[in-house]
């Protein structure tokens, strides 16, 4: 949520970060702002409701400097409105301050500052960091900081200009990603690499409680106590053009488009066909740790959750150990009981989401192994964790997830196999799955094909103000994450339920007017969700099933390739991100930025 990026050195500081927030416009935001020391000293700032055009379009021709900071926010307090954007300046007009996090005991500052005759500008907690620097009569930017920040409860990424410390620019991370970004004669810094990538490709990453301070020739780190640190700085993946549109009107588009070479890219060099099994040495588990698991826990937020739940069936049937899925955000509130006999799994696109990070730390002061299945490399989560898999989908810009959904669940199907061959899965079924897996990238340029079919099946159901999605077993998770697709980018109402539950209270929503996509694969369970469709189509309700042959109880059917039945999950998802997709096309609605939404969820 929110997005930084700053910069200092010898280029017109401007145009870079108007681009940098660009480069961030995914994460989602309301309002933007930009603050630059002038040539003439001073701080100069531009702030705007809106989008970041609508802040380019406010700054003045003549607007020069070199070094800078800017910001787009996703508002938690306070309305969105010019006022309430960051950066945020203390009363003088000497500390700017942009944040990404919350500061959870901003009342009570802001209440003893007001008493001591502070005027606040706007609603926001972000600016009693500004007055509190402001007012630090520490010797350097730097400790002034570390005493605001010694004030704060809560989470931040910062990045503070003052103006009388023109050479420098000041960060700090608890919570919120800071990374710094290393090039020639200058120093950028940012909250997402995409924003730094087409300006350096070396970086460093602070961790929680660290700070630096950037100049244009150097940088140092150190905590927020004062003690040096030295992180060593890490090299990007991925090239400026990994963020480009590349010829799709919508980075949605493009990103389901890219899912047969992502889900290569997640396979290539781990599969063992000797032993009809998978390489994994990232997991940092050895066979006789992985043969003493008694159960596994899978933990994430959205899409990231539904995918574990994915994941927990797979390890289930292939490995045959106990394993569930449960969103982080209500696993780390309810005081669970950790054993030591369970491996954990913290499941992240970016690495970086509150909840699940939050969640990690609460298991590792417990004692617990936590396993990460990330896909940022070097991410705050992929640092914190025992061990674990990247899923290698590339960078995803839209904030609605589809590639790394679809990878992830892959990476899953990795895991399940490699628990299963060390324990009871036999070589044939090693090997079963193994060429269901390879099957998978060509399968899905398959169902890919289809989008023309699916576009009309999207119109055909666009006007609908309500839909529901069942599956039973393996194909409910993929109803919970069609559901989510729909209701994210397209904004109609959408239930997903256990096609098993129908009848036990859902089945009373059930009209002509309310549609239901189906689950159903050809396997054990075909029978039984055939009846399902009987029982709506006796309440008039229509039905879309997506199954591996026309339904004849079905209005309209997609038909996918028919994979492993333990990976077909991964082939069902893949039409329902193009009806979600286009669905939201025939609407109109903005894609690639949803309302209210964001890309990386790094508040509570």
């Amino acid at each position: 949520m929110c997005g930084i990026v700053g910069y200092i050195g010898r280029r017109d500081v401007a145009p870079l970060l108007l681009e940098g927030l660009q480069r961030l416009e995914y994460r989602g935001y309301d309002s933007a702002g930009i603050v630059i020391t002038g040539k003439a000293g001073g701080l100069k700032a531009v702030k705007a409701k809106g989008r970041v055009r609508e802040l380019e379009a406010r700054v003045p021709k003549r607007f020069a400097g070199t070094t800078g900071i800017a910001h787009t926010r996703w508002a938690t307090h306070g309305a969105p409105s010019d006022e309430n954007a960051h950066p945020h300046l203390d009363t003088e007009g000497k500390v700017a301050v942009v944040h990404n996090g919350i500061v959870d005991n901003a009342d009570e500052l802001r209440a003893k500052l007001t008493a001591d005759g502070v005027v606040f500008a706007s609603e926001t907690d972000t600016e009693v960091l500004a007055h509190l620097i402001a007012r630090s009569d520490a010797a350097t930017l730097e400790e002034r900081v570390q005493q605001a920040l010694s004030r704060i409860e809560g989470t931040y990424g910062i990045a503070v200009l003052h103006a009388d410390f023109p050479d420098r620019i000041v960060v700090a991370r608890n919570g919120s990603p800071v990374v710094l970004g290393i090039g020639e004669n200058e120093m950028l810094v940012a909250s997402d690499v995409a924003a730094l990538v087409r300006h350096t490709r070396q970086v460093v990453t602070l961790d929680d409680g660290e700070m630096a301070t950037l100049k244009a020739g150097d940088y140092r780190t150190y905590t927020t106590a004062g003690s040096r640190t030295s992180p060593e700085p890490t090299t990007i993946e991925w090239e400026a053009e990994n963020y480009d549109l590349g010829g799709h009107d919508t980075y949605m588009h493009k990103e389901i488009a890219e899912q047969p070479d992502a889900v290569d890219r997640v396979l290539r060099g781990r599969i063992d066909d000797r032993f009809s099994t998978v390489h994994l040495g990232g997991l940092n588990l050895d066979a006789r740790e992985a043969r003493a698991v008694r159960r596994v826990k899978i933990l994430g937020c959205g899409s990231a959750f539904h995918a574990g739940q994915i994941g927990a069936q797979m390890i289930e049937e292939l490995a045959r150990i106990p394993a569930d899925a449960e969103p982080a955000s209500e696993f780390r509130y309810r005081n669970p009981v950790v054993d030591p006999d369970t491996l954990y799994i913290a499941v992240s696109q970016s690495g970086e989401t509150y909840d699940t990070l939050a969640a990690v730390q609460e298991l590792k002061r417990k004692g617990a192994r936590v396993l990460g299945v990330v896909n940022v490399v070097g991410s705050a989560i992929a640092r914190e964790t025992d061990g674990g898999m990247y899923v290698h989908a590339g960078p995803e810009v839209c904030v609605v997830s589809t590639k790394c959904f679809t990878n992830t669940a892959v990476a899953f199907a990795l895991l399940a196999l490699h628990l299963g061959r060390i324990r009871d899965l036999s070589v044939a079924d090693g090997r079963r799955i193994i060429e269901g897996l390879r099957k998978l990238p060509g399968q899905i340029e398959e169902v890919l094909a289809g989008e023309d079919e699916i576009k009309k099946l999207a119109a055909e159901y666009a006007d609908a103000k309500s839909m529901m999605f069942v599956g039973r077993v393996r194909g409910y998770p993929v109803a919970r994450e069609a559901s989510l697709k729909l209701k994210e980018v397209s904004y109609v109402h959408a239930e997903a339920y256990p096609a098993s539950e129908l009848k036990h209270g859902p089945l009373a929503l059930i009209e002509p007017s309310v549609p239901t996509v189906a689950i159903v694969p050809d396997d054990e369970l075909v029978d039984k969700n055939r009846a399902t469709l009987e029982e709506i189509k006796a309440r008039s309700g229509r039905i879309l099933a997506v199954a591996h042959q026309v339904e004849a109880k079905a209005d309209h059917t997609i038909v996918v390739p028919r994979n492993e039945p333990e990976l077909d999950p991964v082939l069902m998802g893949i039409p329902l991100q193009l009806l979600a997709y286009h669905s939201a096309l025939a609407l109109g609605r903005d894609i690639d930025k949803p309302r209210n939404l964001a890309k990386s969820v790094t508040v509570e």
